[in-house]
């Protein structure tokens, strides 16, 4: 992976890309155990900035970044700032017609995108798995890992498929779960369920 990133490429990537002079609490640690090829598991409150500690090494690796997510509107928004920012950034989800989704399926395909957000519902499409056949995927994140818990009120059966995805791809991908809700239980689950 990327254990030589030097403090000054951090700190002027976050700069350049982000508008941000430092980290906040807790990024820095999962940033670098990103970059460094460790799995981690970001539990973060609402509006600390666990985005960051996966868009920014997302940017520093070698291939493209997948990020899980089940929140639609999240998606947009975070696709349409990295965009604004210069990132090759994209979503996959049920706000797309056919026909634009095939176009980010074909420019995936492309190498087109660094990162791109997905609802875990895409991810036994044989589409989608056609598309990232083929893909370098250097990081899989699992946004709102909480959702993987069956013994919250979140619990989506879709988030269950992801494990078995990540290992069906040609070489398995650092993998970082963000979350703002989890119990120890639910803690545990995710890291159970994520093989972190």
């Amino acid at each position: 992976m990327s254990e030589s990133v030097s403090q000054h490429t951090l700190l002027a990537t976050l700069k350049r890309v982000f508008g941000y002079d430092a980290f906040r609490p807790g990024q820095e640690d999962v940033v670098r155990a990103l970059l460094e090829g460790r799995d981690a598991l970001a539990v973060m409150p609402t509006g600390a900035g666990k985005s960051i500690c996966f868009q920014l090494p997302a940017l520093l690796l070698d291939g493209v970044t997948l990020v899980v997510s089940p929140l639609i509107s999240l998606m947009k928004d975070q696709v349409q700032s990295l965009v604004e920012n210069g990132v090759k950034a994209a979503y996959l989800n049920a706000s797309l017609t056919q026909k634009q989704a095939e176009l980010v399926l074909h420019r995936m395909t492309r190498g087109a995108y660094k990162i791109i957000y997905v609802a875990p519902e895409r991810l036994n499409l044989p589409s989608f798995q056609r598309a990232v056949a083929n893909m370098h995927v250097s990081l899989l994140v699992v946004d709102e890992a909480h959702c993987v818990s069956q013994w919250g009120h979140d619990f989506r059966p879709r988030y269950l498929e992801i494990a078995p995805f990540c290992a069906a791809l040609p070489s398995r991908p650092v993998v970082c779960a963000c979350t703002a809700t989890a119990t120890i239980s639910s803690v545990c689950s995710i890291c159970r369920r994520r093989r972190l």
